[in-house]
């Protein structure tokens, strides 16, 4: 009798190593920000342009992506990507004027626009439903873990070598990564050497219907699927559909948010530490890192519990993390000096924030076929990143013209507006049991 393999779950392993490089790549600004500022002059409006230069890259290469890799699969494009995105990274260490450091940055995040879009349609193929959201999960906790590493990293590459070594070494492994992943992961689960006929099966017997992750209720959530509006939805088959859709646009527009507020800490958190609270370097480098060390946590949790425990439910943890996110923002104006108690604070705000961050990208699966879904995901990410890229840009000029308490009800209310979009969203699901 034939073994079934489980080569999936090591495609879904490489997935977060790649990503956690990736998210590296762009992280690395928020620790060297306050040196670029006194190396270069900046106001704190022309600090939030540069972080945010990223996120307009990124994000315009959003739905272009969609196209390509519906057009011509992941693997090539994927690694292309990698390889831009690594020479991307280099070259901003070699930046001697603003000019460059802003071409660069764009770049960097034109080239690696294409990578979550790569990586949600390869989970789409390698995946079977009931495991699309651990898998999805497991991706996006790679997008926080990538800044657990990077602080401390950086304050000692910093206090050592001084801030242009960091982008030479993390430029390093994108290039390696990229090789691995053209062999290893193929478009599609039967057409590599490494994943058994019955591992096939296994993908594809549960992969039947038209759309993408249609779940299917074994059971009832009886007052929730209520809340959530659970309804049975009609395939989104085409590209005009998705378009037209406003579950996908609602969807959008709260990642638009809720991106907006994880981009806002990643860029400017360690300015935040340094110049408020007046921490060293190396403290500012450990209390950095414990929002993305919950993130991690939020993000695995989340997948597992929507799997799971919500029978492939989206918008609970959705509503979830986008109400308490919008307290602790609240709750942060007047975080405490102490060290320990503001990183157990951030620690506490990074899980939150992430219980549900996972969702946004895997919900369009519910709507869309296989074919659609590269759409659906490229318009909802590109959302996400013109909100991930406007954020850092308000806080700077927030900061010029007020003060931190300004930024942090800024972000409660971005978080609030999320909770209220999500009610008029659909929950996808097959022949719902509402009591």
């Amino acid at each position: 009798m034939a073994t079934k393999t489980n080569f999936r779950w090591v495609v879904a392993i490489l997935i977060f190593i790649i990503y956690t490089i990736a998210a590296a790549d762009r992280a690395n600004i928020g620790v060297v920000l306050p040196f670029l500022k006194k190396e270069f002059h900046l106001t704190n409006t022309e600090a939030g342009a540069l972080a945010s230069l990223f996120l307009f890259g990124y994000a315009i290469a959003q739905i272009p992506s969609g196209f390509t890799f519906k057009r011509f699969g992941v693997r090539r494009v994927f690694s292309i990507a990698m390889i831009m995105t690594s020479i991307f990274t280099g070259l901003i260490g070699t930046s001697a004027s603003v000019f460059m450091l802003k071409l660069y940055r764009f770049g960097l995040g034109l080239a690696e626009g294409p990578l979550p879009i790569g990586i949600t349609s390869t989970i789409n193929n390698w995946f079977p439903p009931k495991e699309k959201g651990t898998a999805t999960g497991i991706f996006l906790s790679a997008a926080k873990f990538g800044p657990v590493l990077v602080p401390p990293i950086c304050a000692y590459i910093i206090a050592v070598a001084g801030w242009r070594p960091i982008f030479y070494l993390f430029a390093m492994p994108g290039i390696i990564l990229s090789v691995v992943w053209y062999v290893f992961v193929k478009n599609h689960p039967s057409q590599s050497p490494h994943c058994s006929p019955e591992e096939v099966a296994y993908i594809q017997s549960e992969q039947t219907s038209v759309k993408a992750d249609a779940p299917k209720s074994t059971y009832s959530l009886g007052w929730l699927d209520k809340i959530v509006r659970a309804r049975k939805v009609v395939p989104l088959d085409t590209t005009t559909k998705v378009f037209h859709s406003w579950n996908i646009w609602g969807s959008t527009l709260g990642y638009f948010f809720i991106l907006g507020i994880v981009n806002v800490l990643l860029a400017w958190i360690p300015t935040y530490l340094m110049t408020v609270k007046n921490f060293s370097i190396m403290k500012m480098g450990f209390v950095a890192a414990a929002p993305w060390v919950g993130a991690v946590i939020g993000n695995l949790v989340g997948g597992w519990f929507s799997d799971k425990v919500l029978n492939k439910r989206r918008k609970p943890l959705m509503l979830v993390t986008s109400l308490s996110t919008a307290g602790m923002m609240y709750a942060l104006i007047n975080s405490p000096n102490d060290p320990v108690l503001l990183g157990l604070l951030m620690f506490v705000t990074g899980i939150l924030l992430n219980l549900g961050f996972s969702a946004f990208m895997v919900y369009p699966m519910g709507f869309t076929t296989k074919e659609t879904f590269p759409i659906a995901s490229s318009i909802v990410n590109t959302g996400g990143q013109l909100g991930g890229a406007c954020a850092p840009l308000v806080t700077g000029m927030l900061l010029d013209a007020y003060n931190w308490d300004a930024v942090f009800i800024f972000l409660a209310i971005s978080s609030f507006i999320t909770f209220l979009i999500l009610f008029t969203i659909t929950e996808p699901v097959e022949d719902p049991i509402i009591s």
